[in-house]
């Protein structure tokens, strides 16, 4: 039988009370008021009421070292991030020389979360997201994720090439998976910044992860496309909708795992003696001789076949080098050449003979 326990009526329980809502600790009509629910759809702005024990009991603090090529921007943008910063009581420091940003909470802060809020904008101002970007971190709703994505390939090339594909033609790509996901996403050096809800972010950052695992984007928006449109349907809101998403097969050539080493396969004449066992390194140096010899003689004898190497490898390159050199043999003149040859010097004979005669009657 159900235990009927606790089933009086509560005087603070009343129609008029919405159970959804997240309701502050002092606005509790009665001492034995259970807490809110962690369930809710529903959540009031913190205000200084919500925090009735005042200051904190310690100074928190959070500090980011940022890029050399960060430095002028940061220097220009950063009265907008101090004057967005103090409205919530969140002090913050720009060292130029160290190269660090630094949030830190004061007095007058009440919001235990507003100094993990300064934080996240430090982060994403430090990844190259544009500070009225970064700013919208401190409203309610809005989360931040940065992805590490270098560890995730390890080839350079192949790393720039998965990135690029994040981006797609043009930034196609980012731009598509932006409004599906309803986040800001920024692909900055070896990290991917997002900012959104929860829910985006985590399809981010399987979107991402999946990328860097060679899974283009695409197939992750065709399914996100797919989705937006079943989420209109309100018949389908209780129903699976795994027979509506695609599912991709991983196309390969080939499954068969081919050996590093082939090893010989042809048919060998069976004997059912096993093969002679091989020679150890000691039992090949008593057959040589080396193993009797002293350490000095040992020392030797590697010197010597050391230097001999080394002559067989200098000869080899010296006639290398000469072979640049060495004439080339040139085809002994034929019987017919040597004729014309002989023909060619008797006119040239007769030439100087008509000539020194002429200069003679002359």
């Amino acid at each position: 039988m159900p235990s009927n326990h606790n089933r009086d009526d509560k005087p603070w329980d009343t129609e008029d009370i919405d159970k959804w809502k997240v309701s502050s600790p002092h606005l509790s009509q009665h001492p034995l008021a259970p807490p809110a629910t962690h369930l809710c759809v529903q959540i009031d702005t913190f205000t200084p009421t919500d925090n009735p024990a005042g200051a904190f009991a310690e100074e928190s603090s959070f500090a980011v070292l940022f890029p050399k090529y960060r430095e002028v921007y940061l220097k220009q943008a950063w009265p907008l991030i101090t004057r967005a910063l103090d409205k919530h009581h969140i002090s913050c420091t720009l060292d130029l020389i160290e190269g660090c940003m630094t949030v830190k909470t004061t007095r007058k802060t009440y919001d235990p979360a507003a100094i993990l809020n300064a934080r996240d904008v430090i982060k994403l101002l430090s990844r190259s997201v544009p500070a009225p970007q970064a700013v919208k971190i401190l409203e309610d709703g809005v989360a931040a994720d940065i992805i590490k994505i270098r560890n995730l390939v390890r080839n350079k090339e192949r790393f720039v090439k998965r990135r690029q594909r994040i981006l797609g033609p043009n930034g196609s790509t980012l731009k598509a998976l932006e409004l599906l996901t309803q986040c800001y996403i920024l692909v900055q050096g070896n990290t991917v910044s997002a900012m959104g809800s929860y829910k985006g972010l985590k399809e981010v950052r399987r979107v991402v992860e999946d990328c860097m695992a060679n899974i283009h984007p695409i197939y992750h928006i065709k399914e996100l496309m797919i989705k937006r449109e079943l989420m209109k349907d309100p018949e389908l809101a209780d129903e699976n909708w795994e027979r509506f998403l695609p599912h991709f097969k991983k196309r390969t050539l080939s499954k068969r795992r081919k050996p590093l080493k082939v090893t010989d396969k042809s048919k060998k004449t069976y004997t059912p003696f096993p093969p002679p066992q091989e020679k150890s390194k000691v039992d090949l140096q008593i057959e040589s001789g080396e193993y009797f010899l002293g350490k000095q003689a040992k020392e030797r004898a590697v010197k010597e076949k050391r230097e001999e190497k080394q002559r067989a490898k200098q000869a080899e390159k010296k006639s290398k080098r000469e072979k640049d050199f060495v004439p080339p043999q040139e085809d002994p003149p034929t019987t017919k050449e040597k004729k014309k040859r002989k023909r060619d010097d008797a006119g040239k004979v007769e030439q100087q003979k008509k000539r020194r005669r002429s200069e003679l009657d002359a």
